[in-house]
């Protein structure tokens, strides 16, 4: 007997299979596995711990459809694209409700060795690379949606850096949704940076004014010796979407990894994102901000697995909520027993500008070693009177009074941005009035 969401999704699930019956034997095996625990499981309810703050009751009564790419015509995507794209020089791919366009997509000269394609054109070309790592990081056993993910997995992102390569541009990943019916995405993108590689990766999501959609993605990114990768993901989409994402990183020794998440649409967004340290003198840093107004509900769910002595983690999250949003953040580091001498420095700041703003945070320790600097807490706090009243003292607006204060407070995230032209973006944001930003 099907549970309630399965029925939901059963009939997208056969016509996917018809579609696809010509593809691999291992990658319908991995589809049949997801949707097989996907049914097994049904959709979280807000009785389990890790979803007691989140209701994604609203998916099971929605009858969201696998999109055709050419639901989205010309002019949108190129007005999705043109708010999207923060730099010509980077290379691009763009997904267009799931789905690789090479159309819309730009890969200029890579450096020798550098794979930059979709996930479906490699699963014909790599088969023996991608099959033994889709769904080896990102284990779907306990997780509804990373199992909706695999049995729905078709197209996303692979990126292969070899040994000793740095890749000086920055790739960004462009994913659009349609307008029209209900539609859904399970994009899965599966990154490998190989000894001493380094490369920027940004994701960008955004839908068609009006469109109502579920983005379901998973991140898989495989870090061995000495890689260094500064991963971006920016988070526009429209008032009525749904958004849920887990990104697995898995980092060797020497390896450095740096996490900027801003969140800034969608009606429900959950991003998950967990780090396992799996060396020696690894470095990890997560920086995010998240934004919601209106009725915006927005998930944060960070943890830190310190797997192997002699590794640093530092993170940080800010949330700025306004009316009648909600907020939730849980970030969790976990020190096994053998990771002596772990640095680990854990934060959340959360601004609330409304009395009806609400805001869940969770920050955890779970410490098996003795030898340890582990240090975590969260503030929640509203707009500072005493500042107010000095910048209007000064002929200044209240209005602007206000941006620049939630700016000031914002910025700590904003300045960790490496890259300029995702810092200029975002600073043009947070100057921006308030409401679904203009990308």
């Amino acid at each position: 007997m099907l549970t309630t969401e399965a029925a939901t999704f059963e009939d997208e699930f056969t016509l996917q299979g018809e579609r696809t019956a010509s593809d691999p034997p291992w990658l319908r095996d991995l589809r049949t596995r997801g949707w097989e625990r996907f049914t097994q499981l049904g959709l979280p309810t807000t009785r389990e711990e890790e979803w007691r703050f989140t209701n994604v009751a609203p998916l099971a009564s929605r009858p969201f459809t696998l999109a055709a790419s050419d639901q989205l015509d010309t002019a949108d995507i190129e007005g999705l694209i043109e708010q999207a794209s923060l730099d010509g020089g980077f290379h691009r791919l763009v997904y267009v409700n799931g789905r690789y366009s090479q159309q819309w997509s730009r890969i200029d000269e890579l450096p020798h060795g550098v794979i930059l394609q979709s996930l479906a054109e490699s699963t014909r070309e790599r088969q023996g690379f991608v099959q033994a790592r889709l769904g080896r990081l990102a284990a779907a056993q306990h997780s509804a949606f990373t199992s909706l993910n695999e049995a729905f997995v078709d197209d996303g992102a692979f990126v292969f850096v070899p040994d000793d390569v740095r890749i000086d541009r920055p790739i960004q990943l462009i994913f659009l949704s349609a307008s029209g019916p209900p539609v859904m995405c399970h994009p899965r993108n599966l990154v490998y940076l190989g000894n001493n590689s380094r490369a920027t990766i940004v994701e960008s999501y955004l839908g068609v004014p009006g469109s109502y959609s579920l983005t379901n993605a998973v991140s898989e990114i495989e870090m061995a010796d000495s890689a260094e990768l500064d991963h971006y993901k920016l988070q526009h989409e429209q008032p009525r979407a749904l958004h849920v994402a887990k990104t697995q990183v898995q980092q060797q020794s020497l390896s450095r990894f740096r996490s900027h998440y801003f969140s800034f649409g969608s009606e429900l967004s959950r991003n998950e994102l967990n780090c396992v340290l799996d060396g020696q003198q690894i470095e990890c840093i997560l920086n995010g901000l998240y934004m919601p107004d209106g009725n915006q509900h927005m998930d944060c769910r960070t943890r830190i697995d310190h797997a192997k002595p002699n590794c640093n983690s530092f993170e940080l999250y800010k949330g700025v909520l306004d009316d009648q949003a909600k907020g939730v953040f849980n970030g969790k580091i976990h020190v096994h027993p053998d990771a002596q001498k772990t640095d680990a420095k854990q934060s959340n700041q959360a601004l609330l500008l409304s009395d009806d703003a609400v805001i869940d945070t969770k920050p955890e320790l779970e410490i098996y070693a003795d030898d340890v600097r582990c240090t975590h807490g969260a503030t929640v706090g509203e707009l500072d009177e005493q500042a107010l009243y000095y910048l209007r003292s000064r002929g200044i607006p209240s209005e602007l009074a206000r941006t620049m204060l939630i700016f000031a407070f914002a910025n700590d995230v904003v300045q960790g941005v490496e890259v300029p032209a995702v810092r200029q973006h975002l600073e043009s944001l947070l100057l921006a009035d308030r409401g679904l930003p203009n990308v």
